[in-house]
């Protein structure tokens, strides 16, 4: 049961965001922008962020040669360039919003690891570098095979390493801190270990229900708007909404005496990437090899993937090197059937942005900018 003063300052709003993770945060401070006196509420039911936002490993990416190639397999060339634009006009957007300092961000590029039956790939480069070249306005990539042995690859797997000159690596961590600062700068509220249980649109606004756990009752919140930038876990309040989860294995290192590279890499159609951070490796990915066992709601480690993570650092990235595991965790990204988002009215107060298909931090900032603007 609330109390009077309870209901005056904290159960109304103009507009409730739910999901505090990139597009949630993003659209707050979107939303404080157009709506300067609006009363805005992010709820997010972790004591941090529930899904990939704090989890990922920290890639600016916006595709490998292969990963595009795939993408061309069962998406107009239209649809890549529209995704990869959105990709590239997100990234500038995150950049100029919070500062490269803050999030930890280096151009340094990315390089693909091309294995003997993925060489053809190899003959498509020109191609690709003419198809996005609107978007790029330069090659965005081109063949640095002199650059295997430099950074100590498998030159048995290796066959071919193609530069990616468009991307760059940021500080994951930072990176959402400096988002929840601003947000919280903005004058917007934040309450974490909200869970929404549902939502319920009635004519003149929203109720928001959510579960009080200290109280063991229902908490109803009302709002004007509500926007969903639940990502993985939207079909629990949109159970027809075409989202699947997806879950991704990482792996964190002890620091390596002598690692030959820095930067972020790629293979394997982009199901691998690695990086170097604090003169460690981490190497996530893997999730093809069960995609059934990958899809799901659950942070929990995939035995398998995990032993074959450390497979291709033992024979494809360290070769002859030892190391240490220090850390293992997973994150959880949405697919569906489109690579490209979800980002539209489901009523007159009812939007959403989700489905980022592992890119949110590209995409995150400018999704978030195409939400709002579909609010009237």
């Amino acid at each position: 049961m609330l109390s009077y003063w309870e209901q005056q300052s904290f159960t109304e709003y103009d507009h409730i965001i739910i999901g505090a993770g990139i597009v949630g945060l993003s659209t707050a401070i979107e939303l404080r922008e157009r709506f300067p006196g609006a009363r805005i509420l992010v709820v997010e039911r972790g004591l941090l962020p529930t899904g990939a936002s704090t989890r990922n490993a920290g890639f600016a990416c916006m595709g490998s040669v292969t990963e595009l190639l795939d993408d061309l397999e069962y998406m107009t060339e239209s649809e890549v360039l529209q995704l990869f634009e959105t990709r590239k006009l997100g990234l500038e957007r995150l950049r100029k919003r919070l500062g490269d300092s803050r999030i930890g961000y280096a151009a340094r590029g990315s390089y693909e690891l091309i294995s003997e039956t993925e060489l053809p790939a190899v003959e498509r480069i020109e191609y690709l570098n003419e198809l996005l070249l609107p978007v790029t306005g330069q090659p965005a990539f081109r063949l640095a095979n002199e650059q295997i042995a430099v950074f100590g690859f498998s030159a048995r797997h290796t066959k071919a390493l193609i530069e990616n000159i468009c991307e760059g690596e940021l500080h994951t961590g930072m990176m959402l801190k400096a988002l929840t600062e601003l947000t919280l700068q903005h004058g917007i509220e934040i309450k974490t270990g909200a869970e929404v249980l549902r939502f319920e649109e009635e004519k003149a606004h929203i109720n928001v229900v959510l579960q009080d756990l200290f109280r063991n009752e229902e908490l109803v919140l009302r709002a004007n708007v509500l926007c969903l930038c639940t990502n993985a876990f939207t079909k629990q309040l949109l159970p027809d909404a075409d989202v699947k989860p997806g879950r991704g294995q990482v792996l964190l290192t002890e620091p390596i005496e002598g690692l030959k590279f820095k930067g972020i890499y790629h293979f394997d159609k982009g199901f691998y990437y690695f990086r170097e951070i604090d003169g460690r490796v981490l190497l996530g990915g893997g999730r093809n090899l069960d995609f059934e066992g990958e899809t799901s709601e659950r942070l929990d480690l995939n035995e398998r993937i995990q032993q074959e993570l450390e497979r291709k650092l033992r024979e494809i990235i360290l070769p002859g090197t030892s190391f240490q595991v220090a850390q293992r965790w997973s994150g959880i990204m949405a697919f569906g059937a489109s690579k490209l988002p979800i980002v539209r009215s489901f009523s007159d107060r009812v939007f959403g942005a989700f489905r980022m298909g592992g890119m949110g931090v590209a995409l995150g900032s400018h999704i978030a900018m195409e939400l709002v603007s579909k609010i009237p």
